[in-house]
């Protein structure tokens, strides 16, 4: 979760695409030029370890946004793929 995270600060969309499940992996990514990432605050996780084949991450991804601040908070689902953990999908709340 740390490196995607990081992934999106320097808006390195080909580790952010490696690191995608296929089977929901987008095209493409589009960063937005008005949103500059701040911080990222992991609040759970469940499994995931290196006997686990699944897990989620809840987090707050904090932000500003044409200057005004904002945060993103999500519980990411998690798989492993070929050996490495990949980001499946996630569910947005406010």
């Amino acid at each position: 979760m740390r490196s995607r995270y990081s992934a999106f600060v320097v808006r390195d969309a080909e580790y952010l695409l490696r690191s995608w499940h296929p089977t929901t992996r987008p095209p493409g990514i589009e960063f937005d030029a008005g949103q500059r990432w701040q911080r990222l605050e992991i609040l759970a996780a469940t499994e995931g370890s290196a006997f686990h084949m699944k897990g989620t991450v809840t987090f707050r991804a904090h932000y500003t946004y044409r200057g005004e601040p904002d945060s993103l908070h999500e519980r990411s689902r998690f798989e492993r793929y070929e050996g490495a953990w990949v980001y499946v999908d996630g569910d947005v709340s406010s």
